[in-house]
């Protein structure tokens, strides 16, 4: 019978700790980490190569879906889904983005609410869950672009700010064509929210 010394069996199993932990900070941050590398992989690449990139992002449908250039989101949109209720809104954010239930649809001169919460616990952030992870990186004029029904509206950012979780307020329809992004921040929390707001930059409903 073999006996290794007690020395190698601890660096053994020290080196088992250590694997298993890189594996687990990559089940938990991969998607976040995917979507960061990509986003700075992007700002260091020539002005005209950035620019065609953009051009290539391609809907994953075009029935309803989302996609932000500069951030490289791409994922579909599931409508009428209510914020308040986490059993009904939990399902659908690991799958894509929610709209929420009583706001507008592109086209309706009406306010347009969208969120990909982040989830409370750092261990339950999946790929979809990661989709408005950088959009703490977008500015004013940055273009986002929602294909529904066939056809494509783009807006374009006007404001980003932090808010509380009470601040229930860009839930209003309203009266003018107003996209609204919403996540949790900081991400993987519910400490607050981040919200981004755009508006009309084309021709509504414009077939593409």
């Amino acid at each position: 019978m073999i006996h290794l010394p007690a020395k190698k069996i601890v660096n053994v199993f020290s080196l088992l700790i250590i694997f298993l932990g890189i594996g687990i900070l990559l089940l938990t941050f991969g998607s976040p980490l995917f979507y960061e590398v990509q986003y700075q992989a992007k700002t260091i690449a020539k002005p005209g190569a950035q620019e065609q990139k953009n051009k290539e992002i391609v809907p994953v449908n075009a029935d309803f879906s989302i996609v932000i250039p500069k951030i490289n989101a791409n994922a579909p949109i599931f409508p009428n889904v209510n914020p308040f209720e986490e059993k009904e809104f939990s399902p659908v954010l690991k799958k894509g983005v929610a709209h929420a239930k009583g706001t507008s649809f592109p086209g309706n001169n009406k306010n347009i609410y969208l969120f990909a919460h982040s989830t409370d616990v750092f261990f339950n952030v999946g790929r979809y869950n990661a989709v408005f992870y950088l959009i703490g990186k977008l500015e004013n004029g940055d273009e986002i672009d929602i294909y529904y029904r066939e056809g494509l509206f783009k807006y374009k950012v006007f404001e980003k700010k932090i808010v509380s979780p009470e601040a229930v307020n860009y839930l209003e329809i309203g009266d003018e064509e107003i996209l609204t992004l919403q996540t949790c921040y900081p991400p993987g929390t519910t400490l607050k929210r981040l919200v981004v707001r755009a508006s009309p930059s084309e021709a509504l409903n414009s077939k593409y």
